[in-house]
């Protein structure tokens, strides 16, 4: 099939795909033949080997462990290697990799040139050492990228997998969530400030009108009041945030709806601007506060007519997931709202969302491991006792938010390498140019998820006029069926 069967937008809300920028990846995986390797390899090797082929049942099993992991290291190479696109509609330009990118490095350079293209872990890797160089604009050569960088699984990123995502998986523990967090958050409210804006909100914003270029201000405003209206927020109600960042979530709350907000987040300096903005927007100290704490610190003795958490959960970790909706249901009054934002993967994934996905891990968000896919999400929520209420994907409205971010990043470039230095500048403009895509795209995605505690007593019929996706909008008088 050609190009010409694959649809181009040209939306002013986001930043629009060409052509070249809609071409699928490779997302060939089968666990059955993964399965019959990890059965068959030892197989073979008892069959064949001396000494051991003479072994019996115990034998195999040995074999079987430690044949285990080098055979799906291998099936996983391979096949993100050779493996096909998910389809081939989108017909590559098939350009010379010196087309888009400038490799200095001399031993890169007798690797990769011509047709011969980079792996993408490689490439950002020498990218951010400055080893390489875009030949234009970031994202427009990003858009590019199947046309120069190849998305298979290398030495590296299998030693990472290995060394530090799966141990930090499975320790998750309060001091490692707090360095990582501090270690991260804590680097300046001027690093943030340069793309994030006055809002300072690291979440996405909402796009309500495809037709223009909202501004990061305006998606973000739009956002507060959604989640605000979904939280049905009273003057009588005590409000809880869980990840609060700089609280302005908090600020706003209170400030419109004159609620008691409490805000928590783990990082000193986000507590510290969090509190000074509470206090510049007139909000007395005894209505509005944010304690600086690990979400397992929060005080208990305390009931909350509304939750919210904001894409704070995917650093609470797949093995505490649990646990953490555990005691925020323990934390919210039987007839309250929680409304949670997380940030995920999807499930029919291409080899190029795992790779992302490790970056991220890697450089932006360390110890966040629980970007799941939507369905993993509502399985956990409804185990831990909660009714859902409503759920909005968020995916392309975060493209849209991170859009204005790249823009206020690369428009204050120099001040950023001026402090921080060119390699967190060349982080960043990677980071926020590749989020960009792989949130339009659908790689990745955002989830906000209305819900209540399953109980009986709860009165579901009150939840009715917020509840915002059934209230339709119509250009015109329907004609009804007799």
């Amino acid at each position: 099939m050609s190009s010409s069967a694959v649809r181009v937008t040209n939306y002013p809300a986001i930043k629009n795909a060409p052509l070249v920028g809609l071409a699928e990846g490779n997302g060939a995986f089968n666990n059955y033949h993964l399965a019959a390797l990890l059965v068959v390899v030892p197989y073979l090797l008892k069959s064949f080997l001396p000494i051991v082929k003479y072994g019996g049942f115990k034998t195999y099993l040995f074999l079987f462990i430690l044949t285990g992991a080098p055979t799906a290291v291998g099936y996983w190479a391979f096949i993100s290697i050779y493996g096909a696109r998910r389809n081939e509609k989108v017909t590559l330009p098939g350009k010379d990799i010196e087309e888009y990118i400038d490799i200095k490095d001399e031993e890169l350079k007798k690797l990769y040139k011509g047709k011969e293209k980079i792996p993408m872990q490689v490439f950002h890797d020498a990218y951010f050492e400055g080893k390489i160089d875009f030949k234009g604009d970031v994202l427009d050569i990003m858009e590019q990228r199947h046309d120069w960088a190849k998305m298979n699984f290398t030495y590296e990123l299998f030693k990472y997998v290995f060394t530090v995502f799966f141990p930090e998986v499975i320790v998750h523990s309060q001091s490692q969530d707090e360095e990582q967090i501090r270690g991260n958050y804590d680097r300046g409210d001027d690093f943030y400030g340069w793309f994030l804006g006055p809002r300072m909100i690291y979440t996405s914003g909402v796009v309500l009108d495809i037709q223009k270029e909202e501004t990061l201000e305006e998606l973000q405003d739009n956002k507060l009041a959604v989640v605000c209206n979904k939280l049905n927020l009273k003057p009588t109600d005590k409000l809880l945030d869980i990840g609060c960042g700089w609280g302005t979530l908090v600020t706003y709350a209170t400030k419109n709806f004159g609620c008691d907000s409490t805000g928590v987040t783990l990082a000193q300096k986000q507590a510290k601007f969090g509190t000074e903005r509470i206090a510049k927007n007139g909000v007395p100290a005894d209505k509005a506060r944010i304690l600086c704490c690990d979400y397992r610190e929060i005080p208990t003795g305390t009931k909350y007519d509304k939750i919210v958490s904001l894409e704070m959960a995917e650093h609470v970790g797949v093995r505490r997931y649990s646990q953490f909706l555990a005691e925020v249901y323990d934390l919210l009054e039987d007839d309250g709202t929680f409304v949670f934002q997380v940030a995920g993967l999807r499930p029919s994934w291409q080899f190029e969302d795992l790779i992302w996905g490790l970056f991220m891990n890697k450089y932006i968000f360390p110890g966040a491991d629980a970007s799941c896919s939507l369905g993993w999400v509502i399985t956990k929520l409804e185990a831990a006792g909660f009714e859902i209420k409503n759920i909005d994907v968020l995916g392309v409205h975060y493209s849209a938010t991170i859009d204005r971010w790249y823009k206020n990043w690369v428009s204050n470039k120099e001040e950023v390498v001026a402090k921080y230095g060119d390699r967190w500048y060349r982080i960043w403009v990677f980071f926020l140019a590749y989020s960009v895509i792989v949130a339009r795209q659908g790689g990745s995605s955002v989830f906000q998820i209305t819900m209540h505690k399953n109980l009986n007593a709860y009165h579901r019929i009150e939840g009715v006029p917020n509840h915002a996706s059934i209230h339709v909008k119509l250009d015109k008088e329907p004609l009804l069926v007799e």
